[in-house]
């Protein structure tokens, strides 16, 4: 399936040039191997308004079918990422959170620290991953059967709910 994506990176520290951004190039190559063309990708400081209206402002745009943020998910007091995405979603799609923490606690019993969530603006589905280059590598692994049937199913296509084939 091919689609249009978002990905962008929350950190302080990546935003005023202090820190390489390693997890954003990551996801971004993950997104594209999915079959994803990345027409936005940007580093954001964890500001929850600025992370919301960028958010709301990709997703209501009309040309991106997917966000993913990665980076500000944990308990740090600077953490802002699932607030800011909660203040620009619409209806929520808690399974997807629940997902990647269940799943990623496999790799990292840290993964269950996570506070991402997931949900659609719009046609627009928007999924927090954490920070670190293991959060987005597994994350994008444990999205990569369910999600272009999210996509399909936000865009209004392919509502019939099949199992997959065992072929």
């Amino acid at each position: 399936m091919r689609f249009n994506a978002a990905a962008l990176t929350i950190s302080d520290q990546g935003f005023r040039g202090e820190r390489e951004d390693l997890s954003g190039p990551l996801l971004a190559q993950l997104l594209t191997e999915l079959g994803a063309q990345v027409v936005a990708r940007r580093i954001l400081p964890d500001e929850p308004e600025m992370i919301t209206n960028t958010l709301s402002t990709l997703a209501d745009g009309g040309e991106i079918d997917l966000i993913i943020t990665t980076g500000g998910t944990g308990a740090a007091p600077r953490d802002h990422t699932p607030e800011a995405t909660a203040a620009a979603i619409e209806r929520p799609m808690p399974g997807l959170a629940e997902l990647l923490r269940w799943k990623g606690y496999e790799s990292t019993p840290r993964a269950v620290l996570s506070r991402g969530i997931a949900g659609l603006r719009g046609r627009c589905l928007i999924i927090n991953l954490a920070g670190s280059r293991g959060a987005v590598r597994d994350g994008m692994e444990i999205l990569a059967p369910v999600l272009a049937h999210a996509l399909q199913m936000a865009q209004g296509s392919d509502l019939e709910h099949r199992e997959p084939s065992s072929d």
